[in-house]
């Protein structure tokens, strides 16, 4: 492994032992999303607009939070948004022109998963975009947020921290796991070559970027489950929800059924009982 450096990102990888209780975890992570089934209501019902934005290192945990949010939430308030690489039309828009189309309207809930900050890191890291046009995000950037601010939009910014040795732990624990080997592209697994670039990056992202109007918030996250927890609260706390009052269900009676006879069940594709299979 890679000796860990100094730094934001850096920290001492913590052992088993000192994980964040499974049981307190899954207790409070309930309440939390019980809260956000809330906020989203009084998303709903006063139109607003919230858009939350997950970036960080690669295996830094922020799509395991983002499945945490959106458990609960209904689809059709709440998109998560993952887009992927830019097409050769994308490439000759203005470069935030493909994420206005993925703005939420009144009543909606977007989650980024990355953003147009891939700009700042990866395509500044890989080379994929000109130090014409990473200079040109650079200085857009604040001005195209806080445009979105003063229209109304609620823009909340999350970085996920983590340390190199952590990263490459759970980096081999994807790569031996068929149902996680999905999550490793090549792009990633050149990241643990670029440590020390991507620190930089986004060290000058947020000496950019992480303003008054506009804040980054870092979440620590060596310890998934911590993480998780301060990301979602945080969120709960900054957003100026307020608890919107439920109407009463009432169940209706089920009325006496007509002289309808509804074809038998063996003319029906059936799906085959394969967990009674199980049990035999």
């Amino acid at each position: 492994m890679t000796k860990s450096r100094a730094g934001k990102d850096e920290k001492t990888t913590r052992n088993k032992a000192d994980k964040f209780p499974q049981a307190t975890y899954q207790q409070e992570l309930l309440r939390l999303q019980g809260e956000l089934v809330q906020m989203q209501e009084w998303v709903r019902t006063t139109d607003s607009r919230l858009v939350v934005i997950f970036e960080g290192r690669d295996a830094a945990g922020k799509g395991g939070t983002i499945q945490r949010v959106s458990a609960y939430l209904n689809p059709r308030v709440c998109r998560i948004v993952a887009l992927p690489a830019p097409s050769a039309r994308e490439q000759t828009q203005w470069y935030f022109q493909r994420y206005i189309g993925q703005l939420p309207a009144g009543g909606e809930i977007v989650l980024l998963d990355r953003s147009w900050y891939n700009r700042a890191g990866v395509e500044r890291v890989m080379g994929f975009c000109t130090p014409q046009e990473y200079n040109r995000f650079m200085r857009q950037c604040p001005i195209f947020e806080n445009l979105l601010i003063e229209d109304g939009i609620l823009l909340r910014k999350y970085w996920f921290s983590v340390s190199d040795v952590e990263q490459e732990r759970r980096f081999r624990e994807r790569m031996e796991n068929p149902l996680k080997r999905w999550k490793l592209s090549p792009i990633d697994m050149e990241s643990i070559t670029h440590w020390d670039d991507y620190s930089q990056a986004k060290d000058d992202m947020l000496a950019h970027t992480d303003t008054d109007i506009s804040p980054w918030f870092v979440v620590e996250a060596e310890d998934k489950r911590r993480a998780r927890l301060n990301m979602i609260h945080h969120l709960l706390s900054t957003v100026p929800w307020k608890q919107v009052e439920q109407r009463e269900l009432t169940l209706p009676e089920r009325p006496k059924g007509r002289d309808y006879r509804r074809p038998p069940r063996e003319v029906s594709r059936t799906v085959a009982d394969h967990a009674m299979s199980l049990l035999t």
